[in-house]
């Protein structure tokens, strides 16, 4: 007598359902792929190169970084919200998140003061745009951050210290 464990297994063999599920699947993203690659392209914004502004980026101040990024000094305001911690558990990876109130804001950008160069990012906002950014800073060791918006070609700023206790960019 032959147990069922010695007999060999079939093969899988799929069944209808199965056949109809994974072709119905197969169909839908042939027709939605081409949508999803021409709507990609046209949200692109590309940006020029001689828009870098690759002199602010090699700065080791405030006010040189500032001089070569807009050339005007920011004045304080109360409609900036800088979201950063006030103890970063680790300096490589700090979030911060700035949002602001001003309108017309056309960019942003984020300085850390003691970092071995003092732009950590900046951002060129088209106009329609939500003023609200997200970043991830890698602070040297405690340092005030500093977010500046540019807003009807105004500057604005407020600032935040955040203390660094482990490891970081120096």
């Amino acid at each position: 007598m032959i147990s069922p464990e010695s007999e060999p297994r079939p093969a899988f063999t799929p069944g209808r359902r199965y056949v109809l599920k994974a072709g119905a699947a197969g169909a839908a993203a042939l027709l939605v792929a081409p949508a999803f690659a021409e709507a990609a392209d046209s949200d692109i914004v590309k940006a020029n190169p001689k828009d870098y502004p690759l002199q602010a980026f090699l700065q080791k101040t405030e006010q040189h970084t500032l001089a070569d990024l807009y050339n005007k000094v920011p004045e304080e305001s109360d409609k900036i919200t800088l979201d950063a911690p006030e103890i970063a558990e680790n300096g490589a990876v700090v979030p911060v998140n700035v949002s602001t109130e001003l309108p017309s804001v056309t960019g942003i950008a984020l300085l850390a003061l003691d970092n071995p160069y003092t732009l950590a990012c900046a951002y060129k906002l088209p106009a329609g745009t939500m003023s609200d950014i997200s970043s991830r800073l890698k602070l040297a060791k405690t340092t005030k951050v500093i977010a500046i918006i540019e807003s009807n070609g105004k500057l604005y700023s407020t600032s935040k210290l955040v203390k660094v206790t482990l490891g970081g960019c120096g």
